[in-house]
Parts: structure tokens; C-alpha cells; sequence
């Protein structure tokens, strides 16, 4: 049945919404794809539902082709499986619990892990039973702090979550091959430009891990790529090669010197230069030592005081920190903290206050550039001095090692050394290798081939399928509006009536309803009181890639084709009208 647009639920909006950032968001909006009900919420309206379940669909036919089967979980989930794997506590503000009548926790579900292991276990006591995938695609619910352009980062959204269980390792490397090959063929055919880079697995726990990036300017997920070897990472899971040890058996001793007014790293290096000038070189901030600190605040509540030294020339990257801590949370560490820790001096740390040994007992953590031997200049902890040629291991030492600095274009790669390249994307799946962890901490034991219980191992793999509704319109728009890929699109072709004459109107719903019958899905504007202009400008907002233009053509026989992603535009006979369209949405 043709959607017309005289009756379909449906309102475009010429300005862009106040709290709309990136183009998704914006077009999304004004095109009545979506409506905001409160931030990170939104309804899906008639033709972005529409888009929504076309993306559904070629997800769902690329996990039934290698064998997966679809089921649904409820997404209100009880307490207690979440519970036994540890994390209701882990997810901390981040998930959404509430109670019943009773008094009975529950959680709206974040993500499904205990209720796929559950399953299998009340189901599956054999290795016979295995190798099986599972998945399902369902609306999901995270706290997000700051929620943010539109349903790229919201708090409600779709996504398809799928499990695989393996009697051993090498089943679950053969399931994980699969998926990940059901993704590239997923990725490929919603039509963006996408990475796959080595990830993090955070607080879903297991080894292997991979992402999927859309590649986008403002995406919100930072990855580095080698144009030498291949090598593609998100910043997050970027290992720095260490440097070799150097030797110090004949560096000169370490001496504290007055640096008045040198609380940063600029003002420290300049006075340097100034009062304590080197013959070869003139002093960097690689030469010294920063002292980061934060404060992890863990899900039970607690918190604890952690300093990160750098190099003087990076920055500790807040993601990289966060991925390196979870399940805890990073927070400033602010004046009242310095008011609670009288050995830390603001401006001044150095590792003598640091560490387990430290004055202030504080964790003390390094990048992995600090390597023993090396020379550093950093903080004498006291005001207005500073520690010059302090030797790793000689004069101090750290209770380990993170990968919080920075990752920067121009470092060298970890694979082959070539120098790293930087780019954006937007994560639109993930896929992880999570081992036993689910499965031990719910018992799912299957016996093997000798009737012995083997404990098994899984797979998860996540798609964002709602993201991905935002993503395919963040890489398909320009300054008119929308341009959705033919397959993506809410419907094959938009058919415009202009003008008032009524044989306008009557051909262009005969055109509607030969089209419909050869099984093309119809968007008809048949609205009497817009203007031309008004629906010219809404066709192409609203970004159906086939636009067909019924107007004052129609006299002289001919009616306009418009494509929408070339902006090619040509007449043909009102006569051939159907089969110029149809030959117009096979082409590629």
C-alpha cells in the first residue's frame, strides 16, 4: 500500500533542532524519520521505521545464512544471573535497575550475556548439542551519561546481539570466523565506508576483539592505521612498543634544583633552557616526567587515588584511561582530593611521593616509554623545585605499567615500526572472543566425547542496528537533505503531483498504483495545497533515491525522472513511464 504523504504521519522541519550536532541527527529530524521524546530517546515515525526494518532484514539474512537462529529475550531481566557473573555491580550507574511490588530487582537489559548462557544450559547437556549461534535483535538500554547525536550515542536503541557456544577453542575460533565474515557481508551491503581494527573487550570480558568502524569526521571513536603493514587499532587497544633499557651505571646522581613558577610543563622547559642549559640539545617536554593524577571511582562505591606518569609531551587520553580501569570510573581529581593527600604537591608530584613506597601511598602506574635507565626531570615534591637526571629503576620505581598517554599520527606502528596514521570512526559492531568467563560463572557444562563435563566456551558479536540507521545517513546527504542507498531506502520511488490540474493527479495515482502491482514500494506525494517548491524541497529531504515529477509536462506527454543521488534528471514519454521507472530501480 503506496504511502501518501496527504495522510502519512509526517511533519519535515526546515531549521535544524536546537540540540542537533552532526548531520545524522539533523536530517533525521527534519526529514520525519524521527522525533525526540527526551535525550537519548526517540520514537521511530512511520518512514524511519520503515528504514529501520530494511536494515533489520539484511541483518537477519546474513546470520540465518551461516546457520543462527533467531529468538527474543525479554529486555526487564531479574537481578540474580547478573548478580552471579558480577556484574549488576560492575555496570554501576550505566544500567537501569527498578523494583517491583515486591521489592524484587530487576534491570532493563544492556546487553543479553547471562540470559544466551541460561538458555543453553536449560536447554543443552551435550557435546552433540554443539556448535549452535543464537542471536536476536532487540531494543537495549544503557544510562548513558551524556547522551548525544540523536541515536548514534542514545540511551534506548536497537541491536542485534548474537552468542555462539563451542565445546573448545577451535570451535570457537571457526564461529567467530564465521560472524565475522557475516559482518563483512553485513557492512558491505548497507553501504558505508568501514575499518576493522583490533579493539578492546572492556568490560564484556574474553581475548580476541575486534570493531567495526564506519569511517566518519565526527565520528566519536579514534583508531590508528598502518599504511605499511595493515595494522588498524582503535586507540584504546594500541600496545607502544617499549624501548629497550638503556644503561646507567655511569649516569651522573640525580639533583633537586629551584624551579620557581613551573607548575606546567612549558613554564618548566622554558625555565630549563634558561637556567640550566644542556651543551647538546636544547631541553623538550620529552624530557620530563608528568604526573597525572585521577581518581577511579569503583562500582561498589569506593574510590581510590591512582597517578599516571607520561612523558611531558603527551596527554593522558581519557578513553584510553577508562578502557585500561573498567569496570571503575575516572574522575577529577580535585581540590579536596589534595586536601585529603598533604604529600602530593599540586604542581610538583614526583615518584618519591608515589607508589607503594611513596610518602603518599598513592598507586602509582607508567607508561611503558618510562623504561629503567632513563633520565627524567619531574617534580621534587615541593613547591617550586624539580628532580633533574631521576633514573627509572635507579632512583624510583612504579607499582606497573598503563596504556594511558596518548596515541599521536606519526607513531610507530606496533607491528612493523612504520610511522601510524589517525582517523575517526563510529563503532557499528563488535565482536569478541569472551572464552568461559558467562560460562563458569553459571555453570554451563556440557559432557564431552569421554562423558566427562567440559565448561563452554562462547562467542558474542554485537551489530548497532538502530546506530546503523544514523550511520548510513551520516555518509549519504548533502546540503539538501538525504540520500539513502536504493536498498536502505523507506521506499523505491517518490512520485510528485504538482500543479492543480486534476489529470495531474489521477495519472500520477495510476502511476502509483502499475508501480505497486510490479511490486515497487511507493511514496506519493498527492498533497492539493503544497506548493511545487515545497515538495520539491521535501523529496529531496526526505532522500528517496528515485524521484518521478508529474507536472506540466504531463500536456506534452513526458514526466521527469530525477535521481537523486547524481542529480541527473531527464524526461520520458508518459506512456513508457512504468517501465522506465522500473528499469530506472534495477540499475545499480
Amino acid at each position: 500500500m503506496a504511502m501518501r504523504m496527504s495522510s502519512l504521519f509526517l511533519r519535515t522541519l526546515r531549521e535544524n533542532p536546537a540540540d542537533a550536532e552532526v548531520p545524522s541527527h539533523q536530517l533525521l529530524v527534519r526529514a520525519g524519520y524521527i522525533r525526540r521524546v527526551s535525550p537519548g530517546i526517540y520514537t521511530w515515525l512511520p518512514l524511519g521505521l520503515r528504514v529501520l526494518k530494511r536494515v533489520e532484514t539484511i541483518v537477519r539474512e546474513e546470520m540465518d545464512a551461516i546457520g543462527a537462529q533467531e529468538l527474543l529475550f525479554p529486555a526487564l531481566l531479574p537481578r540474580e544471573p547478573y548478580e552471579a557473573t558480577g556484574r549488576w555491580t560492575e555496570y554501576g550507574p550505566n544500567v537501569f535497575r527498578l523494583k517491583d511490588r515486591k521489592d524484587g530487582d530487576y534491570l532493563l537489559g544492556p546487553t543479553h550475556e547471562e540470559m544466551f548462557t541460561l538458555a543453553v544450559k536449560d536447554m543443552f547437556n551435550s557435546y552433540k548439542d554443539l556448535p549452535v549461534s543464537l542471536y536476536q535483535i532487540q531494543i537495549k538500554y544503557r544510562d548513558e551519561a551524556r547522551p548525544r547525536a540523536g541515536i548514534l550515542r542514545g540511551r534506548e536503541f536497537v541491536m542485534k546481539d548474537s552468542y555462539s557456544f563451542d565445546i573448545d577453542d577451535a570451535g570457537l575460533d571457526k564461529s567467530y570466523q564465521l560472524h565475522r565474515d557475516a559482518y563483512v557481508r553485513i557492512f558491505d551491503r548497507l553501504g558505508f565506508h568501514y575499518v576493522i581494527v583490533q579493539a578492546m573487550a572492556g568490560a564484556m570480558g574474553g581475548s580476541k576483539s575486534e570493531e567495526f568502524l564506519a569511517t566518519a569526521e565526527n565520528g566519536e571513536d579514534t583508531y590508528v592505521r598502518c599504511p605499511s603493514c595493515g595494522y588498524a587499532a582503535n586507540v584504546e587497544a594500541v600496545q607502544v612498543p617499549s624501548p629497550d633499557a638503556v644503561p646507567y651505571a655511569d649516569a651522573p646522581p640525580a639533583h633537586v634544583e629551584n624551579t620557581p613558577d613551573t607548575p606546567t610543563i612549558d613554564t618548566l622547559v622554558a625555565h630549563l633552557n634558561s637556567s640550566f642549559a644542556r651543551a647538546d640539545r636544547e631541553w623538550a617536554a620529552g624530557d620530563t616526567l608528568k604526573n597525572v593524577l585521577v581518581l577511579l571511582r569503583h562500582p561498589d562505591g569506593s574510590a581510590e587515588p591512582l597517578a599516571i606518569g607520561v612523558p611531558g609531551d603527551r596527554e593522558v587520553d581519557e578513553k584510553r584511561l577508562a578502557a585500561q580501569v573498567e569496570p571503575a570510573v575516572v574522575e577529577a581529581f580535585d581540590e579536596a582530593q589534595f586536601a585529603a593527600n598533604p604529600a602530593l604537591v599540586k604542581g610538583y608530584i614526583g615518584p618519591g611521593s608515589l607508589g607503594s613506597d611513596g610518602t603518599s601511598g598513592v598507586r602509582y602506574l607508567l607508561d611503558p616509554r618510562v623504561v629503567e635507565g632513563t633520565a627524567w626531570v619531574t617534580g621534587a615534591n615541593e613547591p617550586g623545585r624539580h628532580v633533574i637526571g631521576l633514573v627509572a629503576g635507579r632512583d624510583f620505581t612504579a607499582d606497573g605499567t598503563i596504556e594511558a598517554a596518548d596515541v599521536r599520527p606519526g607513531d610507530a606502528c606496533p607491528s612493523c615500526g612504520h610511522a601510524l596514521e589517525s582517523a575517526r570512526g563510529i563503532e557499528m559492531g563488535h565482536i569478541f572472543q569472551l572464552g568461559r568467563k558467562y560460562a563458569e560463572a553459571l555453570d554451563l557444562k556440557v559432557l564431552d566425547e569421554n562423558g566427562k563435563l567440559r565448561t563452554v566456551t562462547m562467542g558474542s558479536y554485537g551489530i548497532g542496528v538502530s546506530r546503523a540507521v544514523a550511520c548510513i545517513a551520516e555518509g549519504n546527504n548533502d546540503e539538501f537533505g538525504l540520500i539513502w542507498p536504493r536498498h536502505i531506502s523507506p521506499a523505491d520511488v517518490h512520485i510528485v503531483a504538482t500543479g492543480k490540474d486534476p489529470a495531474v493527479f489521477e495519472f500520477a495515482e495510476q502511476l502509483t498504483r502499475e508501480l505497486e502491482a510490479e511490486g515497487a514500494t511507493v511514496l506519493y506525494d498527492d498533497r492539493k495545497q503544497a506548493s511545487p517548491g515545497v515538495k520539491f524541497k521535501d523529496a529531496e529531504l526526505i532522500g528517496v533515491p528515485t524521484i518521478v515529477v508529474v507536472g506540466r509536462g504531463l500536456a506534452d506527454g513526458t514526466i521527469e525522472i530525477k535521481d537523486r543521488r547524481s542529480g541527473e534528471r531527464r524526461e520520458v514519454a508518459s506512456a513508457d513511464a512504468v517501465t522506465q521507472i522500473l528499469a530506472e530501480l534495477a540499475a545499480p
